[in-house]
Order: C-alpha cells, then sequence, then structure tokens
C-alpha cells in the first residue's frame, strides 16, 4: 500500500493506519532529529522529539495535501521545524572544542596514535558543523547523513535547487576553513559524511 493509499485509509476513519506510516518513517526521522541534535549536544532529546514530530503530523494529516508535497517531505519539514523549536527554547549555545565530542568507535587494531587523531578530527568536525548557521547545517545533515536529493531538500528548507548547492557549497567550505589550520591533509576524508560530497 502506498503512503497515499495509507493516507486516504486514515482520512476515512481507518486510524489504525497510521501505525504503517510511522513504521516506514520512525527510523529515517529519527535519525535526522538525531544528527540535528547532536551538534547541540541534545542526542538524549531524539526519541521525544520524533514522537512529538509523528504526533504532530497525525494532528495535522487532513491539512495534508499530496498535490503540494510528498508526505516523507512534508513529515521532514514538521521533524525540522519541532528539533527548531526546542532549540530555540533551550537556547542551545554553540559546543566548544574544549567541552569534547562523542567520538566512534575505533576499528579494532587500529594504533593508539591514529585511534586519538581520528577521534580528535571527528570532535572537530561536529564542532565545526555546528558553527554553521542553521540552514547549511541543515541542508549539509539531510544531503550527506539522509542521503537526500537536492529537490527533496529544497522543499523541505522552503529554497530553490540551486539556492541548497549554494548551501551546500558554502557549508563545506565553512567547515573546511575552520579544520585546514589543523590539519595539513584533506580534512573530509576520514568522516561519514565525505561519501556523497561530488555532485
Amino acid at each position: 500500500m502506498t503512503d497515499s493509499q495509507l493516507i486516504r485509509e486514515i482520512k476515512d476513519g481507518n486510524v489504525q493506519m497510521y501505525k504503517e506510516l510511522v513504521k516506514r518513517y520512525e527510523r529515517k526521522i529519527l535519525a535526522f532529529i538525531f544528527h540535528m541534535l547532536k551538534s547541540a549536544h541534545m542526542e538524549m532529546m531524539a526519541e521525544d522529539l520524533c514522537q512529538e514530530t509523528f504526533y504532530k503530523a497525525y494532528r495535522s494529516l487532513t491539512t495534508f495535501r499530496e498535490v503540494e508535497a510528498s508526505f516523507s517531505t512534508w513529515l521532514y519539514t514538521i521533524a525540522r521545524n519541532t528539533v527548531l523549536s526546542e532549540l530555540r527554547k533551550q537556547k542551545a549555545t554553540s559546543v566548544s572544542l574544549e567541552e569534547g565530542v562523542p567520538v566512534p568507535q575505533t576499528e579494532i587494531g587500529a594504533l593508539p596514535e591514529q585511534a586519538a587523531l581520528r577521534g580528535e578530527k571527528v570532535g572537530m568536525v561536529r564542532a565545526a558543523i555546528n558553527n554553521l548557521p542553521e540552514k547549511q547545517r541543515s541542508a549539509l545533515i539531510l544531503r550527506e547523513y539522509d542521503q537526500l536529493d537536492y529537490q527533496e531538500i529544497a522543499d523541505i528548507l522552503g529554497q530553490t535547487v540551486s539556492s541548497v548547492k549554494s548551501l551546500l557549497f558554502r557549508a563545506r567550505a565553512s567547515v573546511k576553513s575552520q579544520l585546514e589550520p589543523y590539519f595539513s591533509e584533506p580534512v573530509f576524508e576520514e568522516f561519514e559524511y565525505s561519501r556523497s560530497t561530488k555532485g
């Protein structure tokens, strides 16, 4: 059953079908929210904000118009607005490099020096991303973590495709310029979001 068919069923009173929509998108929306909150060290709120996103979507489902956006794009937009609202509420501040940032597990057998350097780089990249303006940060997360295409990102952010490309270009350039003083080699190679910097 397509999203459209599910939504029609729900609007016709079969509210139990909403569980299927949640099942389809919960992991993606949770991951998106987690990455948006990570730069502010508020990851512990990801599940609560994910639930809030789906609650808001359910309450507003009667206003959803498929001709204006796909359900997934509409849902991402609600998730982004929910996170931004919470960040404003918490008055989250930028993470300083001295505060430390959680780092991923290193590969077994990695030399201590390599592990330390990798951890330091990841922490500094996350701090650099946190310093980006909100739209640049959101565009970067949606593109590199969630692997959305330019049109989907444009719809979520309320921008044109060309504006999204510009946001991504500036975001990557900013992260690179922030990190180049610390590393002589290319700064994007070590990180999970580097896999789609082309295009």
